[in-house]
């Protein structure tokens, strides 16, 4: 009976281990992180995503998605002393979303 709970166990590990093996990504998809989202309709979102030293800022709906913005890496770790505190890992990116959103529309 110990040496069928033995082998199940073992099964088991390694199963887990293929599983998390397999699920990684590969190629191109390596290289990306996403940062964070934020839903701007019910099936739309403004998302985050690091690619290369490069943080894009993507502008996703069912039917596709467009590159709003790009920043440097270094934009998103530089906070000034007065700024709102993190909300999340990533920091407050809704509300870097609202400032750069204000930003563009006093432009006009």
């Amino acid at each position: 009976m110990l040496l069928g709970l033995a082998v199940v166990l073992g099964l088991l590990l390694g199963c887990l281990w293929l599983i998390k093996k397999l699920s990684a990504p590969h190629g191109a998809a390596a290289g990306l992180k996403v940062l964070g989202a934020v839903p701007v309709g019910p099936r739309e979102r403004v998302v985050l995503v690091e690619v290369g030293g490069q943080v894009l800022v993507l502008g996703v709906t069912p039917t596709n998605v467009r590159t709003l913005h790009t920043l440097p890496e270094e934009a998103l770790q530089n906070t000034s002393p007065d700024a709102p505190a993190t909300s999340g890992p990533f920091g407050d990116f809704q509300g870097w979303l609202k400032r750069s959103m204000e930003r563009r529309n006093d432009a006009k």
